[in-house]
């Protein structure tokens, strides 16, 4: 089992948090890379969540995506135990070969995809989009796993 992959509603919230929320997210460091996400500023797009690719601690990003709302339409999140080992993932092989333990990207604002090394962390994913009504939640696998990159674009 390589990860998980469902829809989430194309509307503004916290999906993020709802995503990540049964996972220990603050033990990691985390990569966003190139992405397009927005605070909702008297309902409307506001400031940018990642306005730039950066890497922050597991608090930083709890903080960012437990604020207020949002509105996601890319994002490239990847999770490194150790700051030092924070590095560009591109591909399904790369993610083998390095530290990184969980990829998660979102496109066209519904489109989830979720990589990660322990099992364990795809389950708690999986039982959190069933509980949400996430819709098309399906296990990756070897056989079915149709990506060639890892990146939101």
């Amino acid at each position: 089992m390589r990860g998980l992959s469902f829809e989430i509603p194309n509307e503004y919230g916290r999906y993020l948090y709802e995503i990540l929320e049964d996972i220990n997210i603050e033990i990691y460091f985390w990569k966003a890379g190139d992405g397009e996400a927005y605070y909702i500023e008297n309902n409307q797009l506001g400031a940018a969540m990642f306005p730039q690719p950066f890497t922050y601690t597991g608090e930083d990003l709890y903080n960012q995506i437990t604020a207020k709302d949002y509105y996601v339409i890319f994002t490239d999140l990847k999770a490194f135990k150790e700051h030092t080992a924070v590095q560009d993932i591109f591909t399904y092989e790369d993610f083998l070969v390095s530290q990184c333990e969980i990829v998660l990207l979102i496109v066209d604002s519904s489109y989830v995809t979720i990589y990660a090394k322990d099992e364990h962390v795809i389950d708690c994913i999986h039982r959190k989009a069933v509980q949400n009504g996430y819709e098309n939640i399906e296990y990756i696998t070897d056989e079915n796993n149709l990506r060639t990159t890892l990146t939101s674009f």
